[in-house]
């Protein structure tokens, strides 16, 4: 059991500090060009992400976020205490992502994001790449495990651009991205908005998946 709550928490940590110093990087030398900076953002991210799952997966369970530790515990695959224990491993991760990088970029550690994020295409945007990200973790596990980690790498590199929100698709990330006010922040009012959008696709993904497994197994 600590063996996975550090996996979650460093790995998520990680997350966050690619996300997080990427975006900075970008804007500090490509200063008035988002379209640069976004492009680097999205493909550090999506390297990291491979780097990140294709190392901790064969160990852990390396959700990095409580989305897919949602679906995990909806399949029986982790008990509640698992799934409680990867909540607070997959914020406090996120949160020590972030700080980890203020330090490393010598800004000041606390921070507050004014960068709002709202309107119903932004938050029906999170609850489609929500969808998305799920749908692609179910079927390439069920299919090709091994895939798991490119196929994640890859929609989180495209959702960067062909979504509105810019694909954050994770609470504890929403969360720690509140906590800075670089490229990749969110204002703090906005993150509700994007939780109950994420969790609200999440619910939606179980009940569907659920309903469909039933379907089969009647059907068989």
């Amino acid at each position: 059991m600590k063996k996975h709550f550090m996996y979650e928490l460093l790995g998520t940590a990680f997350l966050l500090s690619v996300v997080t110093g990427s975006g900075h990087m970008g804007t500090s030398l490509g200063p008035g060009n988002p379209a640069l900076t976004l492009l680097g953002n999205s493909i550090a991210t999506g390297a990291g992400l491979y780097v990140l799952i294709s190392t901790v997966m064969p160990f852990s369970f390396a959700h990095f976020n409580p989305l897919v530790s949602m679906v995990a515990w909806s399949k029986k695959l982790i008990d509640t205490p698992t799934l409680f224990l990867c909540f607070m491993a997959q914020f406090l991760g996120a949160i020590a992502g972030v700080w980890i990088t203020h330090g490393m970029f010598d800004l000041p550690l606390i921070q507050s994001s004014s960068q709002v994020r709202e309107g119903f295409g932004i938050l029906m945007s999170e609850f489609l790449g929500s969808l998305i990200l799920l749908f692609v973790i179910h079927h390439r596990s069920k299919s090709a495990q091994h895939e798991v980690p490119l196929a994640v790498a890859l929609i989180v590199t495209a959702g960067y651009w062909f979504t509105s929100s810019t694909f954050f698709c994770n609470p504890a990330v929403t969360v720690a991205r509140s906590m800075t006010n670089t490229f990749v922040g969110i204002h703090p009012g906005s993150v509700l908005g994007f939780i109950v959008s994420q969790v609200s696709a999440t619910v939606l993904f179980i009940l569907v998946t659920k309903s469909l497994n039933k379907k089969n197994v009647m059907g068989s």
